[in-house]
């Protein structure tokens, strides 16, 4: 089966765990046996074209126009430069078997690429703007979620990522349930992640020291300012605990002047963007990770944790709350109650034999559950259903009919001939 996925991060691009999701899930399907060409947007200094583990990867810039205008615009500019590469791809190999769109970055091409060439689309929806901002709040926001709908109506199917998110599709765009399906994201398990990073500072690698780390986007709703506001109550049991908070966004600025403003400048430290092998490192040497977040799809952040056997908190919001049971692989906190999440942290610091037994029976969960070999075969079954479904085969057999009737119909003016009407 070929299949051709459209997305607008892949690494070494990185701006969120679609980035990580889209390599690891083609990664799979490549060693399943699937030939998989990724059509992604490119930087400088970033090859065009390369095989990356057998997946043949085209990377495209946004034909050029004014920033000013907005992110829309850019995005539009973007699936240009995605459509046109799109069809010489699809000439070029005679078609493919299925399309695979993430998230409303790529819906025009996709859309686009779905009718001209009459190959069923499957989207992946990561997350909605409806839920990042717990609600729409201004013309931008309603612009994206109406893209969003558009790409949930063209799609065959949709996969989710969890149950949260199931029921958040078809409370906000109002979807069949028999059009979504749920497939967890998955991780690569500790052997593949043994790489070891650079050295870490001493205040950050200190022995004596409890190093509570969170890597992530910083944007309100991953819930950061929650981690600052629990810090002191943690000092006070803890006065030798030091906090990491790595990754780059939006409200990096103001986490910072909020921390300054309490004056934990030397107990936390806010490591901005770090590669794969420091952010394994910093797991290794974590007493605890902890991801608070106020809205969270899925949360792969977790994951991670998991396969590196840290010992794991995070709150019961989204998918997050699927991924673990409290006090069995770790432990939830209330979302947005920085007194509720102080609490936890102190309750893992104080025992550390209680929270390597919970770290090891989550490792256990992630080897049997999230493995992306297990995640590529679920979603190769939709594949497989979405291509063999009656419905796909019709709509491909009749594709063409509707531009026969009109040419039909223009000879029958130009000749005043009647002719019996058919669809």
């Amino acid at each position: 089966m070929r299949i051709l996925m459209l997305a607008w991060e892949f690494p070494p691009r990185v701006i969120g765990g679609l980035s990580r999701h889209v390599f690891e899930l083609s990664r799979a399907l490549v060693a399943g046996g699937y030939e998989v060409k990724v059509i992604t947007c490119g930087e400088e200094n970033i090859a065009e074209r390369e095989i990356v583990d057998g997946i043949g990867v085209w990377r495209v810039q946004p034909y050029p126009g004014n920033e000013e205008r907005g992110f829309i615009d850019w995005v539009q500019r973007l699936n240009f430069a995605l459509l046109e590469k799109g069809v010489a791809i699809t000439n070029s190999y005679g078609g493919f078997d299925i399309i695979h769109a993430h998230d409303w970055l790529v819906t025009f091409a996709a859309r686009a690429l779905k009718h001209i060439y009459t190959t069923p689309l499957l989207a992946t929806i990561h997350a909605t703007e409806h839920g990042r901002n717990n609600g729409l709040h201004n013309e931008e926001q309603r612009q994206i979620n109406d893209i969003e709908w558009w790409l949930s109506y063209e799609a065959w199917k949709i996969i989710c990522c969890s149950q949260y998110m199931k029921e958040e599709l078809q409370r906000v765009f109002l979807l069949p349930p028999d059009k979504l399906t749920v497939i967890p994201n998955g991780i690569r398990l500790e052997d593949d992640l043994a790489e070891e990073g650079a050295p870490l500072p001493e205040k950050i690698n200190n022995p004596m020291a409890k190093l509570i780390f969170y890597v992530g986007r910083l944007v309100p709703e991953k819930g950061v300012q929650v981690i600052l506001d629990a810090v002191p109550d943690i000092l006070k049991r803890f006065p030798d605990a030091h906090f990491v908070i790595a990754g780059t966004g939006p409200y990096a600025e103001h986490l910072k002047g909020h921390c300054r403003e309490m004056r934990l400048d030397d107990k936390v430290t806010f490591a901005g963007y770090i590669d794969e092998t420091t952010k394994n490192e910093l797991y290794r040497c974590a007493s605890v990770s902890v991801f608070p977040s106020l809205y969270e799809p899925f949360g792969i952040v977790a994951l991670e944790a998991m396969a590196m056997g840290t010992p794991l908190i995070v709150s019961s919001c989204g998918g997050l709350d699927e991924i673990i049971d409290h006090e069995v692989e770790g432990l939830k906190v209330c979302p947005g109650d920085a007194r509720s999440l102080a609490e936890q942290v102190c309750r893992l610091l104080s025992d550390e034999e209680w929270a390597a037994a919970l770290a090891e029976k989550a490792y256990q969960k992630a080897i049997q559950k999230y493995s992306w070999e297990i995640i590529a075969a679920l979603t190769a079954e939709v594949y497989g259903e979405i291509v063999r479904a009656p419905g796909n085969r019709e709509w491909r057999e009749n594709a063409g009919k509707e531009d026969m009737l009109e040419k039909i119909m223009i000879e029958n003016r130009e000749g005043e001939k009647e002719v019996p009407y058919f669809v």
